[in-house]
Parts: C-alpha cells; structure tokens; sequence
C-alpha cells in the first residue's frame, strides 16, 4: 500500500485547454488551432484559476507534481488573442460595469501568472497578438521561432496599448523606449528584433513549428531538475522588488537568501561538489 504522504497529487483537468505532466514539466497546451487558439471568456476564466491551483499544489509535503511549465498553442501558433466571434463580438452588447467586469478578469489571468512561483516558458509559434502577446510577456522565458511575432496590437483596433498589465511590464522587459513605440503603434515585432530588445529569450528553428515546443520544454525541464525551493525564491523576489526602493530590496533578498541557506537543498549542493557528483535536489 502508498504512504499517504507518497500518494502522487493528480493534476489538474481544465475543460478549455490542455495540460499534461512530463518530467515534473508541466504542459499547458491552448487547443483551438483553428482559430489559432484564440481566447474565449471561458479560457481566460479558468486559466487565471488554473495557475493558482498549479502553483499551491507544488508546495505539498509528498514533492509531487510540476517544478516548471511550458505554455505553447497547438498546431502552427501560440495564441492570436481575444476570439473576435465570441468575445470581441459580444463586448458591444455589455454595459459599462459588464465591461469592466471582462477587463478585470484578463488581468487576473495576467496577476496570476506573475504570482506563479513556478517559472513559465512559453513557446512562441508564429503569432504572439493582443492577449496571446501579453500572455507570452507575463511569462518569465520566452522560446520564439525564428518566424514568429509579436503584435501588441490594441491601438489597431481603436483600444488603449495599456492592457492587461502590458505597460506595466513592457517597460521592464525592453525599456520605456522600446515600449513607448510598441504599445503606441501596435506594430509587429519579429523574431530578431524581440531578441534584440529583450523580448525573446531566445530564437530557434520553427521548421517543423515543433522544434519550438521541444526547445520550450528542454528549457523548462532544466528549470525542473534544479533546486526548485531556490528558483521559486528567485521568481518571487524578481516580481516582489519591482517597485522596492534599494534599501528594502537588499533587506528582502538577505531575508529570501536566509532562508534558502536552511533549506536542506543548499547542503546537498555543497555536499555534492565535495563529492564530485550531480547535486540531487528535494
């Protein structure tokens, strides 16, 4: 019979998308390839749920479950943004409180990725626009393909380029001029050009559009493999010192690296060395 503390926690099973587990890698797959996986009121709902429920799953005692996760579209792309049909569409029959109640709730989804102790790649395929590209932005690593794109493209269709946290982030990511231009023009930005500013983590092949999914994931299981309490500190201190004046971030990473010191993960790295073996982390 299991242990009760070595029963594997199952994983979550979202109706709108897919997700699967490998590796302690876990897989979040937007699956409406047809439309290039746009978004729908219920995707964006149960999405900002999921990444809470992934996140307080990993801290239970038995170590089960994901220590990284890979956001990818199925088929050619990774995601077009808001489904014109079902959301764009139906927008125009909200009053002004309807509205806002929509708006807020693509920032949740937003909110919960930063808040996600597990680091996120995501695997850009050919298209990054409107949420798709903010959603790719929230995450922490960007795999892109060599033909891919972003397009932060609300001004085009007469919305402000301040959405779903974009102008809080994109300034961070490739600096106020860069995002200056990007947000208020709503123009297209390659692959290399992303790279260049700091967008893309890295560009790699796309042909065939899978080899950017494998990329994703071989980043993200390296992520898993190593010390998962400390790169869970690392996540969460990046997104806590944002907007900490030096003082309090220097006090905050003493106390963070205090207690990655008494975690028995630290111990196993220095043991290892002296061991002249690969560290084996809880």
């Amino acid at each position: 019979m299991t242990a009760p503390d070595e029963r594997p926690l199952p994983p979550p099973a979202p109706e709108t998308f897919r997700y699967e587990e490998r590796d302690r890698v876990g897989i979040i797959t937007l699956d409406r390839p047809d439309r290039l996986n746009a978004l729908t009121f219920a995707v964006y709902r149960e999405l900002a749920d999921f990444f809470t429920v992934v996140a307080n799953r990993t801290l239970d005692p038995s170590g089960r479950g994901a220590r990284a996760l890979v956001l990818r579209g199925e088929g050619k792309g990774f995601c077009s943004g808001g489904d014109v049909e079902d959301i764009i569409g139906r927008l125009f029959e909200r009053d002004a409180e309807g509205l806002l109640r929509f708006t807020r709730m693509t920032g949740e989804l937003i909110e919960a990725m930063r808040l996600c102790p597990l680091p996120i790649v995501a695997s850009v395929k050919r298209v990054a626009a409107g949420a798709g590209a903010v959603m790719a932005l929230a995450s922490d690593v960007r795999i892109v393909g060599e033909h891919a794109f972003f397009a932060f493209l609300f001004p085009q269709v007469g919305l402000s380029g301040a959405d779903m946290g974009a102008s809080y982030l994109l300034p961070r990511v490739v600096g106020l001029g860069h995002a200056t231009r990007i947000l208020l023009t709503g123009e297209r930005v390659e692959a290399k050009r992303a790279e260049r500013i700091g967008l893309a983590t890295e560009v790699v092949a796309d042909d065939p559009p899978e080899a950017v999914d494998e990329a994703a994931f071989a980043f993200a299981k390296r992520l898993a493999d190593g010390p998962h309490f400390a790169l869970r500190m690392t996540k969460t201190m990046l997104q806590k010192e944002l907007d900490l004046p030096l003082p309090q971030a220097i006090e905050a990473e003493a106390q963070a690296q205090a207690l990655c010191m008494m975690h028995p993960d630290f111990r196993e790295a220095h043991d290892a060395w002296k061991e002249k073996r690969a560290p084996r982390f809880r």
